[in-house]
């Protein structure tokens, strides 16, 4: 049964991350502050580097909803996230190699574990400091 809670913990971190970002380009595509996701070319700089802040924002609350919900080994749980993500923004890298900016794709890899670490780090704090 812990299993089951630890898997569905880091799901859920998962997918809250995945959801934000999803929703969040949903928006500034649908507001026209970035093109539609058919034209990954019209990307600028400054637009990677808006999506790469709230990505990473959106792993630290992935990491964060983990932590919380994980009632035991929660930094464990916390890890196996970050090890997740980094694989998958990994093979986003990969995919992407040959579409643009390449800095965007890699930033994403490398700051996805402290990104996620951090927000278990956070759920940690806090909950030391209210016991």
């Amino acid at each position: 049964m812990k299993l089951f809670k630890s898997i569905g913990a880091i799901f859920a971190g998962f997918v809250s991350v995945a959801l934000l970002s999803i929703i969040t380009d949903a928006i500034l595509e649908g507001t026209h502050v970035f093109p539609p996701v058919t034209q990954p070319g019209a990307y600028v700089w400054w637009m990677l580097l808006i999506a790469l802040i709230y990505r990473s924002l959106y792993a630290v609350v992935g990491g964060y909803i983990t932590a919380l919900l994980s009632k035991q080994n929660a930094m464990r749980n916390v890890v196996i996230l970050g090890i997740i993500g980094t694989i998958a923004a990994t093979l986003g890298l990969l995919a992407n190699l040959d579409k643009g900016s390449v800095w965007y794709p890699i930033l994403l890899a490398v700051l996805s574990f402290p990104s996620v670490w951090l927000g278990g780090k956070l759920r940690m704090k806090h909950t030391s400091s209210r016991a």
